[in-house]
């Protein structure tokens, strides 16, 4: 058994590097950059390797050209269908473009207006765009449909083995690019094909690496497949991180995971939404969520890689800068600075101005809605408050307690701050 092992890693590993020859001259070979700013915050060396400067601005080129380059000349003339929450659709679309290839590109109706613009840029004539459900899920339940029904070939953006190994020249060219071990490794998972192909390369020429598999929490499917010990699909999930929001990863990712993967990190959204903004201020850097995931899970590790060699994927820059208050807006409530209440106010004159007396100084109302009740001796509002320190949050709270001002917190109450937020 472990012989048979052996064997089918070796294949991989063929597998990858035949990857790398076929898409040579297709497909760049990014910049893996050493990051003084991240580097020095967090007392260890972090290198980052920039797949958001590919030519689609993620790696899902890769895997989609090496699968669509293998398929025989009968199967690439019937056409392509694929299902893709936006990256994998791009790379997709790049390759029926170069290839000359009819294909249809399924994507779900949520998904980011500047993602669907670049797949019919990159896809020009060649590619139809066709936006269905809710998420990648639902668009790809719908385009297995229309795959077995016409008989055309399906791209799957993660669980096949020739876009594992186009996935895999990342790590490839990560090791041959640098003179120094990477003592950790970390890489955001959605369905798993990334990790899959980086993570077979490291274990078989960089075996020492501790390899660190990083979610989105509201999306963690290989987080829960690893602790069932088999695939699971989740019932719901959030797809704020849409390039790795998947409700079941694939099996045979899930597999090869199983194998290669030391550790895995769920992330929070909003501490997501945090590292977006960093990198986009202090590093000039324009990051995707799936494409910052990993960069915002250093914080969770830092005290193990002081002094480390940590290599990064920052696997994708496609974001849609209309959701940029929503990045701002979820950034500052986990950091703890905007906060949502619910204050109830006796319907006299000066009420108001006794609250408004309660903040802080450099503290700012970002939201007030208000409606004045007849005949009633209270009325409430929702009002947001910007602080201009989080710190001085508990302060906030016991000088409205001291005022004897009737609030209710809304941050910390998913249900009311869902509804009225």
């Amino acid at each position: 058994m472990k012989g048979a092992k052996l064997k089918m890693e070796s294949m991989d590993i063929a597998k990858i590097n035949e990857a790398s020859d076929r898409i040579s001259g297709v497909v760049h070979t990014t910049p893996l950059q050493l990051n003084t700013g991240l580097s020095n915050k967090y007392n260890c060396h972090i290198y980052l390797k920039r797949e958001d400067l590919q030519i689609v601005r993620s790696f899902k080129i890769r895997g989609a050209y090496n699968k669509m380059a293998t398929l025989s000349p009968d199967q690439l003339k019937n056409g392509i269908i694929c299902a893709s929450a936006g990256n994998h659709a791009q790379g997709v679309a790049f390759a029926c473009n170069k290839l000359k290839v009819k294909g249809k590109i399924f994507m779900p109706n949520p998904t980011p207006n500047q993602k669907i613009k670049k797949v019919k840029q990159f896809g020009g004539k060649w590619v139809e765009v066709i936006l269905t459900g809710d998420s990648f899920d639902d668009a790809h339940a719908e385009a297995i449909q229309v795959s077995t029904k016409e008989n055309i070939s399906f791209i799957h953006p993660f669980d096949d083995l020739d876009v594992i190994a186009g996935q895999g020249t990342i790590a490839k060219e990560m090791l041959e690019n640098t003179n120094q071990p990477f003592d950790y490794l970390l890489v955001a998972i959605g369905g798993g094909g990334l990790m899959a192909g980086v993570s077979t390369y490291f274990k078989a020429h960089s075996p020492n690496t501790n390899i660190i598999g990083v979610e989105a929490s509201g999306a963690a499917a290989m987080y829960h497949a690893f602790q069932q010990d088999k695939v699971v699909k989740l019932s719901e999930i959030e797809t704020f991180a849409d390039g790795i929001a998947v409700k079941a990863v694939g099996q045979l990712t899930f597999d090869i995971c199983k194998e290669n993967v030391d550790e895995m990190l769920q992330i929070p959204e909003g501490k997501i939404s945090s590292t977006i903004l960093e990198l986009y201020n202090e590093e000039a850097i324009v990051a995707e969520p799936a494409g910052a995931v990993s960069i915002a899970a250093l914080d969770s590790i830092k005290d193990k890689i002081k002094g480390k060699h940590v290599g990064i994927i920052l696997c994708g820059g496609n974001n849609d800068i209309d959701r940029t208050q929503e990045i701002q807006e979820r950034a500052l409530l986990h950091d703890g600075i905007k906060h949502y209440f619910i204050i109830t106010f006796p319907q006299r004159a000066g009420a108001l101005r006794d609250f408004l007396n309660v903040l802080g100084p450099n503290d700012d109302i970002t939201h007030f809605q208000y409606t004045k009740k007849n005949n009633r001796e209270s009325g409430p509002a929702l009002v947001g408050i910007e602080l201009g320190d989080a710190d001085d949050f508990q302060s906030l709270l016991k000088r409205m307690e001291d005022q004897k001002i009737n609030f209710r917190h809304l941050n910390d109450d998913a249900t009311l701050f869902e509804t009225l937020v």
